[in-house]
């Protein structure tokens, strides 16, 4: 039987892609990309996104285009498996996707105006709300468009901008702490009531954690990226301790609280200087 032919040069870069899934996924193609389900590509999709965001962390332009790569691939494949049922291609996602943004941008392409972000940004959730309500069939609530699959403190942050667009939030961030006082107050007598594990401590942590993300939405802050961020800072920290811990033959789990708080402190010290290294003389 003869072989397959890859996809000829001479297409456009997303033509070849899409021709290329196409084989992969035909019978003479390969086993296991034959095998995959719309099911079992949402956890690679997922995946994907964070290796994105990941690569623009690391400001590696070359690192950055493969990982969107292979987040494209991922839409790439979606489509063709709906292709194959005979639902949309390719093409179609990507005439959609270019009818929604000329609608949205009517004060790039007609004759209105939108003399700063924040007002572009008001014409496309009016436009948006407007092309809902023409649709019965889904439904009409703001928060519609957050999706449920979202990173918890990410969709919270987006259902309370949503809300905000109909006059639902605080004036400022210094409205916000308040909040999140009682939140705090809230859990702690939850916590002395009802002990660890309870449903009302998990309530209570949530609304706190909800608060939070409202606080970092005024604050101009993304709360995925300053959690990340914060996960990398304790990483690179509790790394250098085990380092010290090491280098002086006694394992983290055999020291004091004491101990470990001291090198904590240590920890923190030394990454300081490898960030801002005192001037050479």
């Amino acid at each position: 039987m003869a072989l397959p032919q890859p996809p000829s040069e001479e297409l456009h870069p997303f033509d070849r892609l899409v021709d290329l899934m196409r084989i992969l996924r035909s019978e003479e193609g390969c086993p296991w990309d034959r095998e995959q389900t719309l099911e079992s590509l949402k956890s690679y999709c997922v995946e994907e996104c964070y290796e994105v965001l990941e690569a623009i962390d690391r400001g590696q332009p070359e690192e950055h285009r493969d990982e969107l790569g292979d987040l494209l691939l991922q839409i790439v494949f979606q489509a063709q498996i709906r292709a194959e049922e005979g639902s949309f291609d390719a093409a179609d996602v990507c005439r959609a996707i270019t009818e929604k943004m000329l609608r949205r941008h009517p004060h790039v392409f007609e004759a209105r105006s939108a003399d700063s972000a924040e007002a572009a940004h008001k014409s496309w959730e009016a436009i948006k709300a407007a092309e809902r309500a023409a649709q019965p069939s889904k439904s009409r609530s703001v928060l519609s468009g957050v999706p449920r699959a979202l990173p918890a403190l990410l969709r919270a942050q987006r259902l309370s901008k949503k809300a905000a667009t109909q006059g639902f939030d605080w004036s400022s961030a210094e409205d916000v702490l308040p909040k999140v006082r009682e939140e705090w107050e809230e859990l702690a007598e939850a916590l002395a009531d009802h002990g660890p594990g309870s449903q009302r401590v998990e309530e209570e942590l949530g609304d706190l954690l909800f608060a939070m993300a409202n606080l970092a939405r005024h604050l101009e802050i993304n709360p995925e990226d300053a959690l990340r961020r914060a996960g990398e800072r304790f990483s690179d920290r509790f790394r250098t301790m085990e380092e010290l811990a090491a280098a002086s033959q006694q394992p983290l789990n055999e020291r004091s609280l004491d101990d470990l708080e001291q090198l904590w402190q240590e920890a923190k010290r030394r990454l300081r200087l490898r960030v801002n290294p005192p001037e050479t003389r």
